[in-house]
């Protein structure tokens, strides 16, 4: 996992806004003596700095964690203490940032650099790529605790991986590490914790170069795709493509390939 478990000055904010890249920005979860877990502020600055990134524009939206963790999901410490009545309106801000990051229109990725269980897996697949460390835990964790996933998690696993494969995560509560997450598709690669940030970047910045709205327009045809039959799905793609073609980025990238040169996309 990530060496980096100092934790924050008590005038560090619970979240960073980062550029690591042109284009490009990182959401850094920095309560690492509290492994990230999601509480009432910290979710308020979350869901912040995910709607500043979309109004940049950004090309590219990555979310990492400070320290030993991704994200552990809520803070049980917090919420411990909480009546009802604060623990459904915790749950809800918990689910308005996660459905906040699944409805950015740009290339998303989760950058799991250590502990990604309960809220802090649905954070992850709430995005559109994931990258992970080797040796980090991810899972749905809540079955250990007598709960369910509640942002997201029942709906969206098993979009990634089947439902098959997502109930016998879900039943046993128990996390797996990169490699078996790269193997049954949760992660799109593990690699050493030592290439994450590396990896990641790379891919940020390759993605950055290419046209910002055929990477809305991909995303809108895929997701609304799965939700449609294939037929309905051919009928956006064929629609899209006649807007796509009319484009000034389209215009830019035939002049590109004719001058044998990087295509340079407008926002």
């Amino acid at each position: 996992m990530n060496p980096d478990t100092s934790a924050p000055s008590p005038n560090q904010p619970a979240i960073l806004v980062e550029t690591p890249g042109p284009g490009i920005v990182q959401i850094r979860l920095n309560r690492p003596e509290r492994l990230n877990a999601m509480g009432v502020d910290m979710i308020g600055a979350l869901q912040q700095a995910i709607a500043q990134a979309i109004a940049l524009p950004a090309r590219v939206l990555l979310i990492r964690g400070t320290g030993r963790a991704f994200c552990a999901g809520a803070d049980l410490k917090e919420r411990r203490d909480m009546n009802e009545a604060a623990r459904i309106a915790h749950n809800r801000a918990i689910n308005d940032a996660i459905d906040a990051l699944d409805a950015a229109p740009m290339p998303t990725i989760a950058v799991i650099n250590g502990l990604a269980l309960g809220g802090g897996c649905e954070m992850a697949l709430a995005c559109d790529l994931r990258i992970g460390a080797e040796d980090i835990s991810i899972g749905l964790t809540e079955a250990r605790i007598g709960a369910i996933p509640g942002a997201g998690g029942t709906q969206r696993l098993p979009r990634v991986v089947g439902a098959s494969r997502a109930l016998e995560m879900m039943f046993q509560g128990e996390p797996i590490n990169g490699r078996r997450a790269e193997q049954i598709g949760l992660l799109n690669v593990a690699v050493p914790s030592e290439r994450l940030d590396e990896t990641a970047l790379q891919m940020a910045t390759l993605l950055a170069t290419r046209s910002p709205s055929g990477a809305i327009h991909m995303k809108h045809l895929v997701y609304d795709g799965l939700e449609v039959t294939l037929e309905e799905g051919l009928k956006l793609e064929r629609t899209t493509v006649r807007q796509v073609l009319a484009s000034a980025d389209y215009a830019e990238g035939l002049a590109a390939f004719a001058a044998k040169r990087p295509p340079v996309f407008g926002k």
